[in-house]
């Protein structure tokens, strides 16, 4: 399964984001759209689009999402939270501006793709594609815009 990843639009989407999209099997966006019309384009594709309310978002779209993919047990949310909710081995979000890619102790993977729009502290605007296969490790690729 492979799963574009973005955060932070910020009502806007770069013009060749969409095609680059193309293939997704799913497009998860982890808050902080704001203008809810910023997705059309994003919806467009027919990938399932699934997303995740930020501090800037007034849309009511859910707080966090627990999933289940490939076997995973995978959570949504835009502001990373203290600690990982219990059974969660990923966890996604956005909210700094900042790529994220760390394992904690407990063996949780923390990822972050970084910002489309407005980067913070020197990082590139990016998103990344989730590779998530039954059996083998969960693929993370960030993509610079």
């Amino acid at each position: 399964m492979r799963i574009a990843v973005i955060a932070d639009t910020h009502d806007r989407l770069p013009a060749d984001l969409p095609a680059r999209l193309r293939g997704a099997d799913e497009i998860w966006h982890l808050g902080d759209v704001c203008a809810p019309d910023t997705l059309d384009a994003l919806a467009e594709s027919g990938a399932p689009l699934l997303v995740v309310r930020g501090n800037c978002d007034a849309h009511p779209w859910p707080l966090a999402l627990d999933l289940r993919r490939a076997g995973r047990r995978v959570h949504l949310v835009h502001i990373p939270p203290r600690r990982p909710p219990p059974g969660a081995e990923l966890v996604l979000h956005g909210h700094t501006h900042v790529p994220r890619d760390e394992t904690d102790p407990l063996g949780v993977r923390w990822l972050n793709p970084g910002c489309i729009t407005r980067p913070n502290r020197g990082a590139p605007a990016a998103f990344a594609w989730l590779h998530l296969e039954n059996g083998h490790p969960a693929g993370w690729l960030p993509e610079r815009l």
